[in-house]
């Protein structure tokens, strides 16, 4: 269980090349944290986000030869459609990464989206809770989350203005978003601060503004969903494309430019 008194990580912020870049990037960083988890404990607890920024990611992930067996795969947030719907963000990770890198399906614990949202978040939290042996009031600590944000902010289904935001001793809730007119099963701020490792994969122009809100904290601004993310006793890395960093304040050496990418 990740600490609340230890003090909220800062992000590292890498500016990539583009899009296929930050899927390498991701590759590496998922890979690492897979064998150095495995290595420790005998298991892996990841957590994998939904939308289109993650598909490439999956894909070269699922390439690289790892113990599978022994990672356990979980998910940020899911859609309440069916299984087989093509918005099911399990339905995209089935397609690009556990099939592919045959992850038992005893190991990949979706949120069953077909069900009322209520039941499957008591659901999904009761599967965690069993998963890592915790006592009612504990945050679960998995070695890797993967997020993404929308360009409004959003992170997992954490959206701006909705009661999720919230929320401090549950592990997964339902959460109302009015502005799409629907019911979503997210993951909470708790979990994601009591991880080991949070990464943020993030691309596109459309983000560049966004990027700057949830990473540079400026005194009386507003913090989007994503910027709320700081693991306490872990680490916070965001990846980002060129295009979405162009509104990033300065370089690293102060020369007032976003930080120059790297492939």
């Amino acid at each position: 269980m990740g600490s609340r008194r230890a003090k909220a990580a800062s992000p590292e912020i890498r500016v990539l090349a583009d899009p296929e870049a930050v899927a390498r990037a991701a590759r590496d960083e998922v890979a690492h944290a897979i064998l150095a988890a495995v290595g420790e404990r005998g298991r892996c607890d990841l957590v994998l986000s939904g939308g289109s920024t993650p598909r490439r990611a999956h894909e070269l992930l699922a390439a690289v030869e790892l113990p599978w067996d022994r990672v356990h795969v979980f998910f940020g947030d899911e859609r309440c459609v069916p299984p087989e719907h093509p918005d099911s963000n399990w339905h995209m990770a089935r397609e690009t990464l556990i099939q592919r890198a045959r992850i038992p399906d005893a190991n990949v614990h979706r949120i069953a989206g077909e069900r009322d949202p209520e039941d499957a978040a008591s659901d999904a939290e009761n599967a965690i809770q069993e998963h890592f042996g915790l006592r009612p009031g504990d945050m679960p600590s998995f070695d890797l989350v993967l997020l993404g944000m929308g360009a409004d902010g959003h992170t997992a289904s954490l959206f701006p203005g909705t009661n999720a935001l919230e929320e401090s001793t549950r592990i997964v809730v339902a959460n109302h978003v009015e502005k799409l007119g629907a019911w979503r099963v997210t993951m909470t701020f708790p979990v994601f601060e009591a991880a080991q490792r949070v990464l943020f994969l993030v691309t596109g122009p459309e983000k560049a503004a966004m990027v700057r809100s949830a990473t540079v904290l400026r005194p009386g601004a507003a913090t989007p969903p994503a910027g709320r993310v700081r693991p306490r006793g872990g680490s916070l890395v965001w990846l980002v494309d060129a295009a979405a960093a162009t509104k990033l304040p300065t370089a690293p050496d102060g020369s007032g430019a976003p930080p120059a990418p790297s492939a």
